[in-house]
């Protein structure tokens, strides 16, 4: 995989020129006195201002060509990548994003390379959201335009987002599942996606095992973690669930989820079932710390999870829980997004 890591050195760690100076080309110093005086002195010295001014331009041109420098452009000029990587936009974050762009400017250029198809336009590497932001604010987007192959194209997008882990383990198997439609080799999918080989090909089970048309109802269950993606795929491994999926998403009881999380929840939940039977049993168990002290008694139904304390302090307990449950919540969330546990 040579092409790792695409994005080693892209954007260094210079200090990128100011907007007032990025595009613009270098000072040009009048000439000595040396140069002679009357007409002839003044053809000369113009002469050598527009050559110090043209390979300024072409220094620059060259700059731009290698990705090294960080410009202005407009972002109505800017077309998306020719892959997607989202399932969908959290809108929320995207105006967090926008106020705060507006506040304070762009902090990180985005990447695009000259449209393949349209002359004078580009196309967007990574930095959509930041795109989408400056073309809402009315204000040019910095960017560092790289020519790049599809294969670098989108190698530098897969590795952009695994960098900043913001990818759920579904749209990252959407993601591959993408690149392999489109014919890209397994190398530039685990180079995308900074996975081996294993975890790639369980990516691509999970998009390959769920029917098309069952999948699209709860492919946008984001929040939803690898091992029970894995655990609804292999269920279709049996033909007869097929029929059992297709007939549930019929019903009322699936149609009024809401939202893809909870339809993914009730379809699994459905189909862990055996078929007549009305609702998972109930599993007990119970907890305890190791020093004593107090007793927890745990029920899972399917549909409610209850948690009964029995101790002389279960109360103070109880309540310290509750003042954390916001807390604990997110922290809930965010294991799930980034460890798809």
């Amino acid at each position: 995989m040579a092409r790792k890591n695409i994005l080693s050195g892209l954007l260094n760690s210079d200090r990128p020129a100011a907007p007032e100076e990025q595009g613009r080309a270098p000072e040009i110093k009048s000439a000595g006195t040396s140069r002679g005086l009357g007409a002839l002195g003044a053809v000369t010295r113009s002469i050598d201002a527009l050559a110090a001014k043209a390979e300024a331009a072409a220094k620059l041109e060259a700059q731009l060509a290698g990705g090294s420098v960080v410009v202005e452009l407009d972002p109505q000029l800017i077309d998306r990548s020719f892959i997607t990587d989202r399932v969908a936009e959290d809108e929320e974050r995207f105006r967090e994003l926008v106020e705060a762009i507006g506040a304070r400017g762009q902090d990180s250029p985005v990447l695009v390379r000259p449209h393949p198809e349209k002359e004078g336009r580009y196309q967007i590497a990574f930095g959509h959201r930041r795109v989408r932001a400056a073309l809402e604010l009315g204000i040019p987007v910095r960017a560092v335009v790289k020519p790049l192959t599809d294969i670098d194209h989108v190698i530098a997008q897969g590795q952009e987002n695994s960098a900043r882990s913001d990818l759920s383990f579904i749209e990252r198997a959407q993601f591959a599942q993408r690149l392999e439609d489109l014919g890209f080799s397994r190398e530039v999918m685990m180079s995308a996606l900074a996975v081996d080989k294993t975890t790639l090909s369980k990516m691509l089970s999970v998009c390959r095992r769920i029917p098309g048309d069952i999948f699209s109802g709860i492919s946008g269950a984001t929040s939803i973690g690898r091992d029970r993606w894995h655990e609804l795929a292999t269920l279709f491994d049996n033909p007869d669930v097929v029929e059992r999926a297709r007939h549930f998403t019929y019903q009322r009881a699936y149609q009024k989820g809401k939202g893809p999380e909870e339809r993914f929840q009730l379809l699994l939940r459905f189909l862990k079932a055996k078929p007549g039977a009305k609702a998972p049993r109930a599993t007990k168990s119970t907890w305890a710390p190791a020093g004593g002290g107090i007793k927890a008694k745990i029920q899972d139904d399917g549909k409610t999870f209850t948690i009964a304390l029995k101790a002389a302090r279960a109360a103070d307990f109880g309540a310290y829980l509750a003042s954390r449950l916001d807390g604990l919540y997110a922290a809930f969330e965010e294991d799930q997004r980034t460890n798809g546990d």
